[in-house]
């Protein structure tokens, strides 16, 4: 589908925030209510945009750190990337020490929690992980 610099400007508000009203949008764009809506009806019509999600303020957030051993006879760099690519998973490092990768896995529950650490233990080349659930965060 075409898109102009106006749909651009749509979708980049939208992802600013995805509940921005469309009277809103047009006033900055000096568009009218329904040309946004119009517009943004085409945006999901032809497929630019999927879905309108929302992300959890951290109060309703469960995150866990999980420390990750790689077989030595695998390159760690492939396995971060296919870990960077699990549902959940927010954040890769690669890290020192004992374990070779640590991540960071955000969900809505502990289940959510316990099927992305499932995933993650079955990805080729992963042979240990020590998972630690975060209570709180300090500042």
């Amino acid at each position: 589908m075409f898109k102009d610099k106006i749909d651009e400007k749509i979708i980049e508000f939208l992802r600013e925030n995805s509940r921005e009203s469309f009277v809103d949008i047009g006033k900055k764009l000096k568009l009218s209510e329904s040309a946004v809506r119009r517009r943004v009806k085409n945006l999901v019509d032809g497929g630019t945009i999927k879905r309108f999600t929302l992300e959890l303020g951290e109060e309703n957030v469960t995150s866990a750190l999980v420390l990750v051993s790689v077989d030595s006879a695998t390159d760690t760099s492939k396995v971060s990337l296919k870990l960077a690519k699990l549902d959940g998973v927010k954040t890769v490092y690669e890290i020192t020490g004992q374990y070779d990768i640590t991540t960071i896995i955000s969900a809505s529950n502990i289940a959510e929690i316990n099927n992305s650490i499932d995933a993650l233990r079955k990805i080729p080349g992963v042979i240990d992980t020590n998972t630690v659930i975060i209570l709180r965060k300090i500042t």
